[in-house]
């Protein structure tokens, strides 16, 4: 069912008019290749491709029927709550062929699209015709704010001084801006006492991980497993993440996805053997690998790649922990529009800062070692195992036994160390005190992450007893 009254942005070529059954019906129609003169699939990743889909078709103005050809536990999910939910605007294609520039754009949502400027900024402006109103105050029409401007800032320096100054009124999500360093969050906390922090809980970004098959010698499991028994994790939450993190290893999901997971006090004792501090155990591992250590105390030298996303100071400690079992880690920082094709065609040595330990449906997180997921196939990962083991996990009906095939899948990669495991840590959402209505939300909705602006507004009276 389509919400009645809602609008598309009174902008050429669609001028307000209202949004329609008929226009779900073309965006799943293009996307899946189901009609409306589209016959194949974009190439826009997405689940609803794997599945066997028999007719999506808009019945009346406000009814759009979707039938699949068998059950899938997940396609209601996909369909109404994620990013292949994002409708675009028929005429625009039809004018224009794509909605490749963003001049083009046309959407029904809060804020319009006014201004881009690659590397800097982007700039929404409010849409006075926006269906929405508050929950809190159902009398007034969302959005509050007149404009929402965010500025690319990928170097956390960058936004920290910001923020000092008062020249930002809010750092997190969406972007690559919250704070990730613990350091970062205490110093603010000490120069800004004013700022208001919200810490949340998402993943790992302190781990690493490798293309196990052609760069050697990571495709040896004994260097990768030595090169987690030589990270001391208790000690590296104690010290340097202050407390504030969660050390206990976990796989590619959250270990508080219950059900879903295996706690690693349940974890074989063997394979906790291979997460537990062990420097000793661990050069025994390199010396059977044929990595004796050399006169100067190094088995061999390597280089950690890594974007700005992730904690410099920790990689530098990390580095130390390996030096001790003498390996040699090198660290090459660079932004992620060099990292992502370096990484995909293979032009690099070493191995990658990564993230780790997701909460998301915990099904859809082990797409993360199949091997048909392009996004990872840089990793070299291929196990038919695992595949099949996957694709059933996907296709049933029954909660239980997915759960059971989840914990299975989640265990495979523990035991394989496709990843080495640091410490979760909170991230951080901040804000001035004068942004009012904020509560810390990420995002309303999977790729939602303007929403939350539609409900803030600033209180300008007390931004300027403030001196700003």
């Amino acid at each position: 069912k389509i919400r009645q009254g809602v609008h598309w942005h009174d902008k050429a070529p669609m001028n307000g008019r209202a949004f329609t059954a008929k226009d779900v019906e073309y965006n799943f129609h293009r996307m899946m290749g189901l009609g409306s003169g589209f016959t194949e699939h974009s190439t826009m990743f997405g689940p609803l491709h794997t599945y066997q889909w028999e007719s999506i078709t808009a019945t009346d103005k406000y009814t759009v029927v979707m039938k699949l050809k068998e059950p899938q536990p997940l396609a209601l999910f996909f369909i109404v709550d994620h990013y292949n939910a994002f409708m675009y605007p028929p005429e625009v294609f039809e004018q224009y062929g794509d909605v490749k520039d963003w001049k083009n754009l046309v959407g029904t949502g809060p804020f319009m699209l006014t201004d881009y400027v690659e590397d800097s900024s982007i700039t929404w402006d409010k849409n006075p015709n926006y269906w929405g109103f508050d929950e809190k105050y159902p009398e007034n029409r969302l959005p509050y704010i007149d404009q929402l401007r965010g500025a690319v800032m990928p170097e956390p320096a960058v936004f920290v001084a910001a923020l000092r100054s008062a020249k930002v009124d809010y750092a997190g999500t969406p972007g690559d801006s919250q704070l990730r360093s613990i350091d970062q969050v205490e110093s603010l906390k000490k120069t800004n006492p004013e700022l208001v922090f919200h810490p949340y809980w998402y993943r790992s970004d302190n781990a690493f991980t490798f293309n196990v098959v052609d760069k050697p010698p990571f495709d040896d499991i004994r260097v990768r497993k030595a090169m987690q028994m030589a990270l001391d994790l208790e000690t590296i939450n104690r010290t340097f993440f202050k407390g504030y993190g969660n050390w206990e290893p976990a796989g590619l999901s959250a270990a508080d996805i219950k059900g879903y997971t295996t706690p690693f006090a349940e974890w074989p004792e063997e394979v906790k053997k291979g997460y537990t501090y062990d420097p000793e155990g661990a050069g025994k591992l390199l010396d059977e690998a044929g990595f004796p250590l050399d006169s100067d105390g190094i088995r061999f030298k390597t280089v950690l790649n890594s974007t700005y996303r992730y904690d410099l100071n920790y990689l530098e400690l990390a580095a130390a922990y390996w030096r001790e079992i003498g390996i040699v880690a090198e660290i090459n920082l660079m932004d992620s529009q060099a990292a992502i094709p370096m990484r995909n065609d293979g032009t690099y040595e070493g191995f990658w800062a990564w993230s780790t330990g997701g909460r998301w449906i915990p099904v859809e997180i082990m797409r993360g070692y199949y091997s048909k997921n392009v996004g990872n196939k840089w990793r070299g990962i291929a196990e038919p195992e695992y595949d099949a083991l996957f694709e059933t996990a996907l296709a049933t009906a029954d909660v239980e036994e997915q759960q059971r095939m989840v914990r299975e899948l989640d265990m495979y990669g523990i035991e394989r160390h496709w990843v080495i495991w640091g410490p979760e840590t909170p991230q951080f959402n901040v804000h001035q005190p004068w942004v009012k209505g904020y509560n810390g939300e990420i995002s309303l909705g999977v790729g939602q992450f303007n929403t939350p602006f539609t409900r803030l507004w600033i209180d300008q009276d007390l931004k300027k007893e403030m001196g700003h």
